[in-house]
C-alpha cells in the first residue's frame, strides 16, 4: 500500500493546474509542464489540492499510484522552483566555459567537447570549474548534468573529472611500488 500516494499535492500560490482527463498540466512562472497518468490511477481537484485514487486493487496499481503522485508533485514543484543540478570539474587543465548558450569543455581530450543544452534547461559556469544546471523538469535537468559527468567521470586513482557537488569519490592506493 502506498504511503506516498495518498498524500494530497498542495498547489502553491502562482502556480496554475489543469486536469483533462488523464492528462495534469502545471503553468507556473518558470514554464509549463504536463504528466499523462496511466488508467490505473484516477485524478481529481479538491480544493486547491490534487488528489490521486487507485481505480483497481492490483500490485502494479499500488506501485503506480506512488510514481505518479511523485511525477505530479514534481511538475507542480519544477514550474514553481525548479531543480538544479550542481557539477565540480577538477583536474590540471580541466575547466568549462559558455560559448553562448553551448557549454564548451576541456577535459584533456585531443578536441574541446561542446554540450548544447536542450530547450527548458540553462546551465551556467562560474569559476571555470563549477557548472550549474537548470530547469523545470527533475528528469531532464538529471540526464544533462548525468551527460555532463559522462564526459569524463572522475577517475579513482587521481580523482579528476567531473563530479556533482558533494560526491565522493573512493580512492585506490595505486601501485605500492618495489620492495
Amino acid at each position: 500500500m502506498s504511503r506516498i500516494g495518498k498524500k494530497p499535492i498542495e498547489i502553491p500560490q502562482g502556480v496554475e493546474v489543469t486536469i483533462n482527463g488523464q492528462t495534469v498540466t502545471a503553468k507556473g512562472p518558470l514554464g509549463t509542464e504536463t504528466v499523462e497518468v496511466r488508467p490505473e490511477i484516477s485524478v481529481k481537484m479538491q480544493d486547491n489540492h490534487v488528489v490521486m485514487s487507485k481505480v483497481g486493487e492490483t500490485r502494479e496499481t499500488d506501485a503506480l499510484y506512488g510514481l505518479f503522485r511523485t511525477l505530479v508533485a514534481n511538475a507542480i514543484h519544477g514550474v514553481k522552483e525548479g531543480f538544479v543540478k550542481q557539477l565540480e570539474i577538477q583536474g590540471v587543465g580541466y575547466r568549462a566555459n559558455m560559448e553562448g548558450k553551448n557549454l564548451n569543455l576541456a577535459l584533456g581530450y585531443s578536441h574541446p567537447v561542446i554540450v548544447e543544452p536542450p530547450a527548458g534547461i540553462t546551465i551556467t559556469v562560474e569559476a571555470n570549474t563549477k557548472i550549474t544546471v537548470k530547469g523545470s523538469n527533475k528528469q531532464t535537468v538529471g540526464d544533462i548534468a548525468a551527460f555532463i559527468r559522462a564526459k569524463r567521470p572522475p577517475e579513482v586513482y587521481k580523482g579528476k573529472g567531473i563530479r556533482y557537488e558533494g560526491e565522493h569519490i573512493r580512492r585506490k592506493a595505486g601501485k605500492a611500488g618495489k620492495k
